[in-house]
């Protein structure tokens, strides 16, 4: 039987031998090395969606097929939506995409995740090119900056044995507690943070000689721009101290350092000048292009390929979308009502949709809401491949076994092209495509930019000017950080609230969490690691996102889950 590959939103994309047993992980995979997440390790244990249903009531897959020519038919193409989810990186689910833009359907854009971030590293580098993670073994020096590496990627801890480790987190993680340096910044001062370290960096002599020679007018604009910041009033905002960015600067002068970076630290309206800060931070000490440095992001998993799909349409932000103007919205492996930002608005906005048809795998909020139910395939019953944001990979994934029930992407949509006349090539064609591009991914540099940016000019393009808001005192600050159990809004989901015990409530206790968006009740569950001034409520969470607000990010058309401060009270 041949290997498989795990189709899930994460880092490692882990390499997979399937028995009859059991999930296995692939020894000869070159970052997981044979070992699987907690995620794949019960993956089995969770319910499926075994049978079609329209308007609440079990019906025959074929017989759902039908209604769903029959909505498709009767609704306007432009009146038409496809919700993709973005969490899955098989690349044969844009079969999806290439029916809905060939038939004139909306499609949808922006991101959930990390388009900010991505946007500020493009406006520095020019592109997103991942450092492949394997050049951790050539680092001194590691700064984990908003990413907990025990949940998002633990197939990186080994790479980190013998490292020096600086972990930037408003929360004490398992790193953290290990770490040489922890500093516990404020939510919201990453900009800040980035932007004194590349000042006093400067002041010390510790910047780039070859940034010196070559580029002196952009550095010297640069250190300007850090200059306007004023050091005392920053610090207090942000809660580091100056004893820090000095231990900071200490550990990494001189030494091989590369700078891991989570989400978490873009979730805001300006997160695209925090990743840009950050690689401009990274730019003045000379991190790119040379071994065992660098910023390493997410990648662009998409970097070098093409797709043989068509994907040319209208397309409207994922982030705040406007259900009104829709008639048919298709969810695919996606769940609006929790995913999305701003809850009740997405509620209020769904109602007025005529049809909704949700294709997945699990029951969620979305299924329940919908009119017709399809059940999919797992990645265990069909065949596909995928790319990864997290290492240079391009991973064939093979059928395991016989369906349970459901369909796949590329069956359903091969019956829908017929149907509807829309030209569609052969799955083994379209499989052997993507194949064909292995040799590119796998040429792609691991180490990027030795030969310089991807810029008009070959440099850099530091920070220009920094308008975003410091922290505040007004309210608890919001994290929405990926769970330990669930993935999104999959598996086993969270449905508790996290503080600091100082805020007086009881473990168990019933409080309710609002913002100026909406409210909800969750059971307080204490965290000694969290800041006193921080509300932790993991993503997915039922509920979570009713504190959030529907305004996109200012580059990137990405959702700004953590922009808006909540406050806590009893029930």
């Amino acid at each position: 039987m041949n290997n498989t590959a795990c189709p899930l939103d994460c880092y490692d994309a882990c390499s997979i031998v399937a028995d009859a047993e059991k999930l296995k992980g692939d020894p000869h995979h070159p970052l997981t090395k044979g070992y699987l997440c907690p995620h794949l390790n019960h993956y089995d244990e969770h319910e499926r969606i075994t049978e079609a249903r329209y308007k609440g009531e079990s019906v025959s897959l074929e017989t759902a097929l039908e209604h769903l020519e029959e909505m498709l038919e009767s609704t306007p193409s432009h009146r038409t939506l496809l919700l993709r989810g973005r969490g899955n990186f098989a690349l044969m689910q844009g079969v999806s995409e290439h029916f809905f833009a060939s038939r004139g359907a909306r499609l949808c854009g922006g991101s959930l995740c990390d388009g900010a971030g991505q946007a500020g590293i493009e406006a520095g580098r020019g592109s997103n090119r991942l450092v492949d993670p394997a050049q951790l073994e050539h680092s001194e020096v590691v700064i984990v900056w908003g990413r907990n590496i025990h949940v998002t990627n633990s197939h990186y801890l080994p790479l980190l044995r013998s490292k020096t480790v600086i972990v930037i987190d408003p929360v004490r993680t398992q790193l953290a507690k290990s770490a040489a340096l922890h500093v516990a910044i404020k939510p919201r001062g990453d900009l800040y943070l980035a932007l004194l370290l590349a000042r006093f960096a400067i002041i010390e002599g510790l910047q780039d000689p070859q940034l010196t020679q070559q580029r002196p007018d952009a550095l010297q604009e640069f250190y300007e721009l850090t200059q306007t910041i004023r050091i005392k009033a920053t610090l207090e905002k942000i809660d580091v101290s100056l004893g820090q960015i000095g231990a900071i600067l200490e550990l990494i002068r001189g030494k091989k350092t590369m700078i891991l970076v989570g989400t978490g630290v873009q979730k805001y309206r300006s997160g695209a000048e925090v990743l840009r800060a950050i690689d401009s931070f990274a730019a003045v000490m000379g991190y790119f292009g040379k071994e065992g440095c660098g910023v390493n992001f997410l990648g662009d998993s998409m970097q070098g390929l093409t797709s043989p799909f068509e994907s040319r349409a209208k397309r409207v932000s994922i982030g705040n979308i406007d259900f009104t103007g829709f008639d048919l919205l298709f969810i695919q492996g996606a769940n609006p009502l929790s995913q999305l930002p701003d809850t009740n608005r997405v509620e209020h906005l769904m109602g007025s949709v005529a049809n909704v048809i949700y294709f997945g795998l699990y029951e969620n909020e979305s299924s329940a809401r919908a009119d017709l139910v399809i059940p999919a395939q797992s990645f265990l019953e069909k065949e596909d491949i995928r790319s990864s944001y997290g290492y240079h990979g391009l991973l064939r994934m093979h059928a395991q076994c016989e369906a349970e029930g459901g369909i796949g992407e590329y069956a359903l949509f091969a019956r829908l092209c017929a149907r509807f006349g829309v030209a569609l090539r052969s799955e083994a064609e379209y499989l052997a495509f993507f194949e064909s591009q292995r040799a590119l991914v796998e040429a792609r540099a691991a180490i990027p930019y030795t030969q310089g940016f991807d810029t008009d000019d070959g440099a850099f393009a530091f920070l220009e000017e920094c308008e975003a808001d410091a922290p505040d005192d007004e309210g608890l600050c919001l994290i929405t950080c990926k769970s330990p159990r669930s993935l999104n809004s999959q598996f086993s989901r969270d449905h508790r609230v996290y503080l600091h015990p100082s805020h007086g409530f009881l473990p168990g206790q019933r409080v309710r969490v609002s913002s100026e968006r909406g409210s909800v009740e969750l059971d307080v569950a204490h965290d000694a690691n969290l800041r006193h001034d921080c509300v932790l409520i993991y993503s997915g969470t039922p509920g979570v996102n009713r504190l959030s607000s529907s305004q996109l990010s200012y580059e990137g058309q990405c959702a700004a889950y953590q922009e808006l401060h909540v406050k806590v009270e009893a029930c």
